[in-house]
């Protein structure tokens, strides 16, 4: 859908602080996978670090099983992969776990909405179920920039 990407740099910005309001996320990110690219992040975070090669090797459809025993990178952090229903109708999220250095981690949700990726990482101490389920609450808010900005066109 080549007119998700076309929307304005502001539109996908809007959507990573509306995100970060809800003081569940300390870092957040919307990427595409054709071609990969980083849409929009969190400038104090660390995901605005995200490479092509990065979110190519997270979002390919083929050779997902290698997620499961090697783990992602996600802007240079290691992440083990706790559940990748991704690309699984109706669901359309994946969980990781950053690998922390002194046995610190962080719970990581990446939820897919029409052809474009939310990327979030959740505040120390923050666990899975609730990040995931905000940021699949956050999908809704995307559909409806995504719809306002169709009735301008």
């Amino acid at each position: 859908m080549q007119c998700m990407r076309n929307l304005s740099k502001e539109v996908w910005q809007d959507c990573i602080t509306f995100f970060l309001h809800t003081e569940i996320c300390c870092d957040a990110a919307i990427v595409t996978n054709s071609p990969p690219w980083l849409l929009a992040s969190y400038p104090k975070g660390k995901l605005f670090q995200l490479t092509q090669e990065e979110i190519q090797i997270l979002l390919a459809r083929e050779g997902r099983e290698k997620l499961f025993l090697q783990g992602a990178t996600l802007a240079g952090i290691k992440c083990l992969l706790i559940r990748d229903n991704l690309y699984t109708e109706g669901n359309n999220t994946m969980d990781l776990r950053t690998k922390g250095q002194n046995g610190s981690s962080q719970a990581v949700t990446i939820v897919q909405v029409e052809s474009v990726y939310l990327v979030v990482i959740g505040q120390k101490g923050t666990e899975g179920g609730p990040l995931s389920l905000k940021a699949f609450e956050m999908t809704g808010y995307i559909k409806e920039a995504i719809r306002q900005h169709m009735t301008h066109l």
